[in-house]
């Protein structure tokens, strides 16, 4: 006699095998898109860094990193960056500008800006994934930024995935006041999450700095000066005339679309796949960003 119990198992998975070969690819879901299913950026939380090989859009999350985002404006606004340079480089890690000196003065921004490593999970619009990490007990997105949480404790914070920006800081954990930024330009160092205080992401122009020559000093600063690049100037978008502003609208995390991009990428149902993988990772999951109006 066959176990009932086998016969059940072989139902189950013909069943997700069906529902993974209805499943539509990532190309298929943005086409079928709705307006709703995209927001713009907002200008007041939206920094341009401009280099000569052109600009590079961030996406600041207040959210997250209130303290540290006001500080950051507090620069911004002083020209703190202009003339600056981007002094690291390190291969499969991350891109770092700033005061390679330590010699500008900071202005009306603060020296010390209290750790924002985490905060509180409760009032989150949590959009979560539905498979394992290794750093966290869940994972998922937070108004289009990586994030993971952990309800038992009541704490969520960002993911050091590819493209998120960080404060750079030493040894003390109020040290790091947005003086100093990087972005993550190789595999994910998870190990990071809860330890720096994460600000935004990069939403367009990540590949000027990823192409960025590798350093050969420690860690990948670069030894002499003229091997930095030079960072023409930092503004917020609100302080750049409309005509000029890159109008740009990213897809919402909070949507049944989004939820079915997930499912897209966790079964691919691309051509040249032939196992679909049936898991994924928060760093796995593209956050689409399009020209507006399309």
């Amino acid at each position: 006699m066959v176990d009932s119990r086998f016969i059940s198992a072989l139902a189950a998975a013909a069943l997700a095998i069906g529902a993974a070969a209805q499943s539509k690819t990532m190309a298929e879901v943005l086409a079928a898109s709705k307006p709703s299913d995209w927001r713009p950026l907002d200008p007041a939380n939206t920094l341009y860094l401009e280099l000569d090989t052109g600009r590079v859009i961030m996406e600041l999350a207040p959210q997250f990193a209130p303290q540290l985002v006001a500080n950051l404006k507090t620069l911004v606004h002083e020209k703190y960056f202009d003339g600056l340079a981007i002094m690291r480089a390190q291969d499969n890690y991350v891109v770092q500008w700033g005061d390679a000196d330590e010699k500008r003065p900071l202005g009306a921004a603060k020296v010390k800006v209290p750790a924002e490593f985490d905060r509180p999970a409760e009032g989150l619009a949590f959009t979560a994934l539905p498979d394992a990490d290794a750093y966290a007990p869940q994972t998922g997105f937070v108004d289009g930024f990586p994030a993971a949480r952990d309800m038992k404790t009541d704490r969520a914070w960002l993911t050091h995935c590819y493209g998120m920006v960080g404060a750079g800081r030493d040894n003390s954990v109020d040290s790091g006041n947005g003086s100093q930024l990087y972005a993550i330009i190789g595999h994910a160092p998870r190990q990071l999450d809860r330890n720096i205080t994460v600000i935004g992401r990069i939403v367009q122009g990540m590949e000027l700095l990823a192409i960025m020559p590798r350093g050969t000093g420690n860690l990948g600063f670069y030894e002499k000066p003229e091997q930095r690049t030079p960072i023409r100037s930092v503004r917020l978008a609100t302080d750049v005339p409309e005509a000029e502003r890159s109008k740009l609208e990213v897809i919402r995390t909070d949507t049944q679309t989004f939820t079915d991009l997930i499912e897209a990428r966790r079964n691919r149902q691309d051509d040249w796949y032939k196992v679909p993988a049936g898991h994924i990772e928060v760093c796995n999951v593209p956050i689409t960003v399009r020209a507006a109006g399309k």
